[in-house]
């Protein structure tokens, strides 16, 4: 028996044909998430330029895409934009996403990894509200049922939401805000206020220092829609004895990374 001539069963050989096949679908993705990025249409030789193809092929790919309604030319200007069916696709995606549901594996993780509980929050009525938790394991932690709320100014989802909303959302929601003074630490200038925020957006990351709590830190991190908007925030939560100031800092980073971890999986986008 000839060994070398008895193809691997199940297995069919591959062939230059299906390479080129795979080689054209993955252009074809390719040009279909430059156009997706291009929100006011974008030309044919752009998009040859940022893929580094030839202007024959892109033109030879866009119309199969055409063809399928993935993709649409406005002839007058020559633009291309996203087709029927792309949307069709892009909206059956955004009608599933739970991000609630979603998120709650890598706050589990993010729990096992800091050994802290973890919240998510949505902003709702001028006020933070927790939506879902996962509790560590320690004796003394932070314990509060789902639906509690807390003041925007004086919690850590409470700024991380506030500083990733758009400017003049965010000048509504300070201009609606009264900062009570909850306790000894918590900010009551709306000048010192607006200079944490703007630090928070620095950061990536906000700091509850005692503000709510006597003797509780937060750290938390906004989690994004595709449009770069808040959806809701993450934190972690301990006492003081647990979380100094370098503590806090390690904290805020690997909440901020796992914010933006999230953010990807969901379909979102951090901010620039």
């Amino acid at each position: 028996m000839n060994l070398k001539s008895k193809a691997k069963a199940g297995r069919p050989p591959t062939t230059n044909k299906s390479i080129a096949q795979v080689q054209s679908l993955s252009r074809g993705l390719a040009l279909l998430e430059k156009i997706a990025e291009a929100e006011s249409g974008v030309l044919l030789t752009d998009l040859a330029a940022q893929l580094d193809l030839p202007a024959s092929t892109a033109h030879r790919l866009l119309n199969t895409l055409e063809q399928q309604g993935f993709v649409r030319q406005e002839i007058a200007q020559q633009l291309w934009y996203v087709g029927t069916t792309g949307f069709k696709v892009g909206n059956a995606f955004l009608a599933s996403r739970d991000f609630v549901r979603q998120a709650k594996p890598f706050m589990q993780r993010l729990v096992e990894e800091v050994g802290e509980t973890s919240n998510l929050s949505i902003l709702q009525s001028g006020r933070a509200v927790i939506i879902a938790q996962q509790q560590c394991s320690e004796m003394m932690r932070m314990m509060v049922p789902l639906g509690s709320s807390s003041p925007l100014h004086a919690s850590g989802v409470g700024k991380a939401i506030l500083a990733g909303l758009p400017q003049n959302e965010r000048n509504q929601q300070l201009a609606d805000l009264t900062l009570d003074t909850i306790t000894p630490w918590t900010i009551t200038s709306k000048e010192n206020f607006q200079q944490a925020l703007h630090k928070t957006t620095a950061m990536g990351w906000a700091f509850d220092d005692q503000e709510h709590a006597v003797g509780l830190r937060c750290v938390a991190a906004c989690l994004y829609d595709e449009k770069s908007y808040p959806l809701a925030a993450i934190s972690v939560s301990g006492p003081l004895a647990r979380i100094g100031d370098a503590r806090a800092l390690e904290l805020g980073a690997v909440v901020k990374e796992t914010a933006q971890e999230i953010t990807r999986f969901i379909g979102g986008c951090w901010p620039l």
